[in-house]
């Protein structure tokens, strides 16, 4: 049985990775998915009360949850099989390669923007780091 994970932020990039990896599976019955969200920490929460703040982490937790029932929604409509949903929050690359680590996936999947080795100079990459540290092998869907 072949785990892929796929990383999911409610994109069209991420559906069209989705849409890919369905396709894999038509060819394969023994594909499984696992869906991810990570949600970035964010890097300064200023002088937030501490109401503030349950309410920012309330409103995290339903992006998140909304963006993994759409996504399983979407895949299941792709004929994969879900084995799980994720939801963590963190740095973003890191946290897709540690949760793949975790769940012992065999390949990661990425929706990209495929804006080019220039655009990713300037804007960064969440595939692209993940594809740097990863010890899995990464597939790169534009």
């Amino acid at each position: 049985m072949l785990k892929l994970l796929i990383a999911v932020d409610g994109s069209e990039h991420a559906k069209h990775a989705i849409a890919a990896v369905g396709r894999l599976a038509a060819a394969t019955t023994e594909l499984r998915v696992t869906l991810l969200n990570v949600s970035p920490s964010p890097s300064f929460y200023g002088e937030m009360t501490p109401r503030a703040f349950d309410q920012l982490e309330t409103a995290i937790y339903h992006e998140q949850k909304r963006v993994l029932e759409e996504a399983q929604v979407l895949a299941k409509a792709a004929g994969l099989t879900v084995l799980a949903s994720v939801r963590t929050v963190g740095v973003v690359a890191s946290e897709i390669v540690r949760v793949a680590e975790q769940e012992d996936i065999d390949q990661i999947v990425i929706g990209t923007h495929g804006r080019g080795v220039m655009g990713n100079f300037f804007l960064g990459s969440v595939a692209q780091r993940v594809v740097h540290i990863s010890p899995l092998p990464v597939l790169l869907v534009k």
